[in-house]
């Protein structure tokens, strides 16, 4: 969904007609409490960000023309913003685009939003893996929902080529557009796969961030993640490890003697995820990685063999 330009407040004159009451300072204030009353943690911002989308400008718009009046179709617009927001909607599927790394990416409900934690698991791979590349480097990225961990790595990397598999046909679509986008179409091929069953040859990196919430505590998630964000993309069975023992199972036949496979876990699952790839002889050097907030993030293991 493309917006339409941005412009400036400062536009054509309101009408008579128009209400005298609704100013964009007026309209934040009240929309700022009545967003904190549905438990939304960051009202303010929010508002701002649900306002300035509304009205098809940047935020500073907002502090530059506070007493601007809204008109009937701004104000239609943004209440219902508000007030799917005021219901759970993640304010990423209203807005329809996140920042990840250094691309902007369409979103929907066809796949997971991402996450600062995936931000960090593809900044940490950027500074393990040793440059320049070699001419032929291949990567997999193993459910890639938006397509975000293998556009990243594209931008960032001209020289390499990728598979990006996931198993929603849906979830695909999204990612052909974003890495049409983002301008990597031509080095990232997509295909419908459960896991590994359309991969082909071996790739010198493999990454997923795949299902980790146990089964069981998918009821305390928030509830606009357990509402709106894909089930399968959350539920990773009992104790949130049965596609990562797929994955480990399988990841050693796909990578190159000396190749790296990445995973995003949650916090209590290292130990669990570290003893799986100690019991597969094809793998050393095994690591875990903490996220920003000091929990256990990143399962990070080498491929034996020399390069």
């Amino acid at each position: 969904m493309r917006e339409s330009p941005r412009r400036s407040l400062n536009s054509p004159a309101v009408t008579q007609t128009e209400s005298s009451e609704w100013t964009i300072r007026r309209v934040l204030d009240w929309t700022t409490g009545y967003l904190r009353r549905g438990k939304v943690d960051a009202a303010r911002f929010e508002a701002e960000v649900l306002l300035s989308h509304a009205l098809r400008v940047e935020r500073l718009e907002l502090y530059l023309h506070p007493e601007r009046l809204l008109r009937p179709p701004e104000r239609a617009r943004f209440r219902e913003l508000v007030r799917q927001r005021h219901a759970g909607t993640p304010l990423a599927y209203l807005l329809g685009t996140v920042e990840f790394m250094n691309v902007t990416l369409k979103v929907n409900c066809s796949t997971l939003i991402p996450r600062v934690e995936t931000e960090e698991m593809v900044e940490r791979i950027l500074r393990d893996v040793p440059s320049p590349l070699p001419k032929d480097f291949r990567f997999l990225d193993l459910g890639t929902g938006s397509g975000a961990i293998a556009i990243a790595l594209a931008k960032e990397w001209p020289e390499a080529r990728a598979l990006a598999v996931d198993i929603s046909n849906e979830a695909l679509t999204l990612a052909r557009e974003n890495a049409q986008q983002n301008g990597v179409a031509e080095r990232v091929a997509f295909a419908c796969s459960d896991w590994f069953s359309a991969a082909q040859g071996q790739y010198h990196l493999i990454v997923s961030n795949p299902p980790y919430i146990p089964s069981e505590d998918l009821g305390a998630l928030p509830q606009e993640v357990s509402a709106h964000e894909p089930r399968k993309a959350l539920d990773g069975g009992p104790r949130g490890l049965r596609e990562i023992e797929r994955i480990v199972r399988e990841a050693s036949g796909f990578l190159l003697p000396g190749g790296r496979l990445y995973l995003e876990i949650g916090s209590p699952q290292a130990e669990d995820v570290c003893k799986l790839l100690h019991e597969t002889p094809a793998f050393s050097r095994i690591e875990v990685h903490q996220d920003l907030a000091g929990r256990d993030r990143i399962v990070y293991a080498i491929r034996r063999g020399d390069p």
